[in-house]
């Protein structure tokens, strides 16, 4: 009689349905090309490994580091642990769950009527009798996912689970880029304090020259206070830019995981090497590379899911009960056959009258639901804003770079020439002065310049989705700096 229930409790399961939509990627029409491509590329530079891309090798070891010690890497991590631990903890419900129960103890029936009292109470009434009870068991109780509840709340619980290791590729996706960046920041930084160290060395010679004539009767005063002034408004921006060399390193330091403090450098700005080509690829490629929109399209799967787990709860929940075990009132009897019990009982409840409950949280799931997949799309047209804006810029930065170098190469003959001048004593000092305000302020620009081409190199790669290729082949021993992270 048992195995012929339980054969039919199983053929009930295995016909059993899943109630709520299963989950499709929603249809999206990305554009065909980049705007400020002309055509489609079938390569993107988010195929080339970061330690390729980026060829510093301080620059490597400051993200090899940031890589194992980043604290937000950290916690993306034991998010991870977490969502699988829920989503072990919900697929469990799938199963049956087995309890043991042991029970001791004693019955003393007073004038008709039952009294336990608990094992060793030696009391004695007189007027009444007491007897002993022992029992042991296994209590199993199953609920029947017959309407799909259990396996559409696995289901979310799977999909957030996936959504986590998605959030963590693009926490390691983001570090990467935030450490490159805030690496070429810095350097740019030095770029610029270095500017400014020598353009100091060139205005006190400046100052004493102009001092020299003031002295020997050759100009008056205000030449000399106009290259002192000078002299000091850098001085000025010297200090400006020291602080900001220190506040960017602190950044650097958190991003390793550790104390604020000084960071080794590697290449100088200007020695930065940038990749001969940047091929975008297709934009339809974003949708299964970023791993942003891969995560946001795991949170819509789990959205819908929860439908199918609302709408079940408006069926009958069918379970099963049963325990197997024994009874006596000896003890030394306990084990023995005719101390032997089961029962097996089947239960179903069926929701009657909940107010409409039920009915809302199905709505509740559905309003959910198309929340998120809004957020998805929105995802996805900020992914392609990014990449578009990121293209823009890197080309237009480049050309930007270029032409401030030829603006730094004139500037400096400007300066040569006003120099000779003032020297042969056919100009004034304003002259001078102000060539040397435009020479600084133009290689200042430039090196602010070629610094920000390399960040929207970083941007550029950030908004591809790159850091590793698609499939990777573990490489020789010592060809990749991050093989520890090549999976990520």
């Amino acid at each position: 009689m048992v195995r012929r229930l339980l054969l039919s409790v199983l053929a009930l399961l295995a016909a059993g349905c899943v109630l709520g939509p299963n989950y499709q990627r929603p249809p999206i029409v990305p554009p065909p090309t980049w705007r400020d491509l002309p055509a489609a590329e079938a390569q993107s530079l988010a195929n080339t490994p970061w330690w390729e891309v980026f060829d510093d090798r301080q620059l490597q070891e400051l993200i090899r580091t940031a890589l194992a010690e980043n604290k937000d890497l950290k916690i993306a991590v034991e998010r991870i642990e977490e969502a699988r631990a829920r989503y072990g903890f919900v697929r469990a419900d799938l199963y049956p769950q087995v309890n043991g129960n042991a029970t001791a103890g004693a019955l003393r029936f007073n004038g008709g009527s039952l009294v336990h009292t608990p094992q060793g109470d030696t009391g004695k009434n007189s007027d009444g009798t007491q007897t002993g009870i022992y029992s042991l068991s296994a209590d199993v109780s199953w609920e029947i996912d017959f309407f799909g509840r259990v396996r559409r709340a696995t289901e979310a619980e799977q999909a957030l689970f996936l959504g986590t290791e998605e959030a963590r590729r693009s926490t390691v996706l983001a570090l990467v880029a935030d450490v490159a960046q805030a690496y070429f920041e810095l350097r740019d930084f030095d770029r610029r304090l270095e500017i400014a160290r020598r353009t100091i060395g060139s205005l006190k010679e400046s100052l004493q020259l102009a001092t020299d004539r003031f002295e020997g009767g050759l100009t008056t005063e205000v030449d000399m206070r106009q290259a002192e002034a000078e002299l000091r408004r850098v001085e000025a921006i010297i200090f400006d830019l020291e602080r900001l060399v220190a506040m960017k390193e602190n950044e650097l330091s958190v991003l390793l995981g550790r104390n604020p403090g000084a960071i080794l450098r590697g290449r100088p700005l200007d020695e930065q090497k940038l990749p001969g080509a940047v091929p975008a690829g297709l934009p339809a490629e974003l949708l299964d590379r970023r791993p942003d929109i891969r995560e946001a399209e795991q949170t819509l799967a789990a959205a819908t899911a929860n439908i199918g787990e609302a709408k079940a709860l408006l069926y009958p929940r069918i379970s099963l009960t049963g325990s197997f075990g024994f009874a006596s009132t000896e003890l030394s009897n306990l084990l023995e056959g005719p101390s032997r019990s089961w029962n097996l009982l089947g239960n179903l409840l069926q929701p009657i009258f909940d107010a409409g409950k039920n009915k809302r949280r199905v709505e509740i799931t559905e309003s959910q639901q198309r929340q998120v997949l809004y957020a998805y799309e929105r995802t996805i047209l900020l992914a392609f804003q990014e990449t578009e804006d990121a293209l823009v810029a890197y080309r237009k930065v480049g050309e930007q770079r270029q032409t401030q170098a030829a603006r730094v190469a004139a500037e400096r003959k400007v300066l040569e020439l006003a120099d000779m001048r003032y020297r042969g004593g056919v100009a004034v000092y304003i002259e001078v002065l102000d060539a040397q305000r435009s020479l600084f302020a133009a290689e200042l620009d430039e090196a602010q310049t070629v610094g920000s081409h390399l960040v929207w190199l970083v941007r550029l790669y950030k908004a591809l989705g790159g850091g590793w290729p698609p499939a990777p082949e573990v490489p020789a021993a010592n060809a990749n700096p991050a093989a520890e992270h090549q999976g990520s």
